[in-house]
């Protein structure tokens, strides 16, 4: 988690160190549609180790961007959805989307 003291001055360098890595933006991506446990994003998120997915994952809870809730079964059941900031960034993401779509098309 960055300190207020360790937050680029730039706006924009403040989004990419929060969410600028590619893993952290496809978790994003899968939790926008809808909560996850930790098993299916490793299993939809091919070539993600085990340590980058949760030190990802406890970061970006962390900084407030996801919520973890752990439910009190047998076995324990957790699972990872945005929270409200993390929400806030839906547009973001989805902008990303429409523009990664449209360059696509370009260059057929």
């Amino acid at each position: 988690m960055l300190t207020k003291e360790e937050m680029p001055a730039c706006p924009v360098a403040t989004t990419v160190a929060l969410i600028g890595s590619k893993w952290k933006l496809l978790i994003m991506r899968n939790l926008l549609a809808r909560p996850w446990r930790f098993n299916e994003l490793k299993k939809n998120l091919e070539g993600i180790s085990q340590k980058v997915l949760t030190d990802s994952l406890r970061s970006m809870e962390a900084d407030g961007i996801i919520t973890r809730t752990v439910y009190p079964e047998v076995p324990p059941r957790v699972e990872y959805a945005l929270s409200e900031l993390g929400e806030s960034m839906r547009p973001i993401i989805q902008s990303m989307e429409a523009w990664g779509l449209d360059y696509k098309k370009a260059k057929e």
